[in-house]
């Protein structure tokens, strides 16, 4: 009897029991990041990842586990391998790459549009206007979101300036005079083929770029007026601007003021070379070097305080134009269509585009903010070399997020290779480069 009068009062509990919620365990979602990276300045590419974990499992509710993948692989098989695992279906979630790759990556299907979900996070509204720009695709369309941005300027070493007779006020005047106009490329070659005259450099040692292809050939095909887009967004090869940069290249080669010999040299090979400010008179690369000089390179000579001792930094002088000029070359966070998380993803991109998280990355990097609120942070206004740099981006250029660039690139930088090697005649070389262009690309304009 006693069940019986129990048995309405356990239906009755047992009613409300399926009435109410009950807690169940967090879902686990799991979060594959790659990141290139030099080690350790660059290191907060992926490891800011690991600082909003908890932040963003708040938030959504949910347990994570990130795998955070980030070595410094050279740039051809790093994206290959993304390449390779989106084509099966099986990429990471987020991946870290040069800008450029969106036009090729979001024409195969690699990454997703995120036009829709970037208005979910408020930290993005504070991105630099600009940067965004270099986030399309030919399609209109945004697929990444700024990790950096970067100037690519130039270097000179100071005491070698000094053994031709330079004053100390001439050389900390140059940088000024050099974005005024009024000491153009033309110039900087006259003084580094005196140099070489005199003994203070050793032949082809007067101006060094980069050693392997790269975004910074762009800047003086710019300079001497080319363009790379029409405006129904085709590829465009100017031969006269290109030949005004092959003949250049070759000019200098014949005055011995480059010898060809650091092409294709190992990347700590040229940073050595270049970092001591013993060597090689003027050269041109990334202003994220400069960090990385001052902790792998100069650390026992004290670091950052003898890179500003012996080198000096400016915009590119002016070419054909007559303006000075640099490149800027964001990296860009892009979300795999493999990702079975995209709005995960999106918030954990959210939570570290935030001034405390990039700066973190900025400052140890030596590159540039993504974000308005970083210029009024104090710790990024007090790094002087990110100070001097900034200004650069009022100069900047963009290489375009095309599908065929990789391939347009590669034919111009052969032409470079090629004169300045010695191999062929800057006429030569541009007609095999007009050749190879006609050939790759489909609906390339020869001008």
């Amino acid at each position: 009897m006693r069940v019986h009068r129990l048995l309405p009062v356990l239906l009755i509990v047992a009613l409300v029991m399926a009435l109410v919620p009950v807690a169940t365990a967090q879902e686990t979602i799991s979060m594959r990041i790659r990141c290139k990276a030099v080690p350790p300045v660059e290191e907060w590419r992926c490891n800011n990842f690991a600082q909003v974990e908890s932040q963003v499992e708040a938030a959504l509710g949910i347990n994570l586990e990130l795998e955070l993948i980030q070595d410094n692989l050279d740039w051809g098989p790093y994206k290959q391998e993304f390449q390779l695992a989106a084509e099966a279906g099986q990429a990471v979630d987020i991946i870290l790459s040069g800008h450029e790759d969106i036009g090729a990556w979001a024409q195969a299907g690699f990454i997703i549009p995120l036009d829709d979900l970037i208005p979910n996070y408020p930290e993005f509204a504070d991105v630099v206007p600009s940067l965004w720009e270099s986030m399309k695709a030919p399609d209109g369309k945004i697929y990444g979101i700024p990790q950096d941005a970067e100037a690519r300027p130039l270097y000179f070493s100071k005491p070698l300036l000094r053994d031709l007779g330079w004053s100390d006020e001439e050389i900390e005047a140059l940088p000024d005079k050099i974005k005024a106009g009024e000491f153009t490329f033309a110039d900087m070659l006259d003084v580094a083929q005196e140099a070489v005259e005199l003994g203070v450099v050793e032949e082809g040692n007067g101006y060094w770029h980069r050693p392997r292809n790269g975004p910074d050939f762009l800047y003086f095909y710019y300079g001497m007026g080319g363009q790379v887009l029409d405006e129904a967004g085709n590829l465009v090869f100017d031969k006269q601007a290109a030949l005004d940069v092959y003949k250049l290249f070759e000019d200098a080669r014949a005055r011995g003021i480059m010898a060809g010999k650091h092409l294709g040299i190992e990347w700590a090979d040229w940073h050595t070379a270049v970092s001591s400010a013993e060597n090689v008179l003027f050269w041109t690369g990334g202003t994220w070097n400069w960090g990385d000089w001052a902790v792998n390179y100069v650390a026992d000579r004290g670091g950052e305080d003898y890179l500003f001792e012996n080198i000096g930094v400016a915009l590119v002088p002016a070419l054909k134009t007559g303006k000075p000029l640099t490149l800027t070359h964001p990296l860009a966070y892009m979300v795999s269509a493999s990702s079975k998380h995209p709005e995960v993803a999106m918030a954990l991109l959210a939570a570290i585009t935030t001034p405390e998280a990039n700066n973190r990355h900025a400052i140890e990097s030596a590159h540039l903010g993504i974000l308005n609120a970083q210029l009024e942070s104090e710790d990024y206004k007090n790094a002087r070399f990110l100070s001097l740099t900034h200004p650069m981006l009022e100069y900047t250029t963009f290489i375009p997020n095309h599908p065929s660039w990789g391939a347009w690139s590669e034919a111009y930088w052969t032409g470079i290779q090629s004169v300045e090697s010695g191999e062929m005649s800057a006429e030569a070389a541009l007609d095999v480069v007009v050749n190879r262009l006609q050939n790759e690309i489909p609906g390339i304009v020869i001008r």
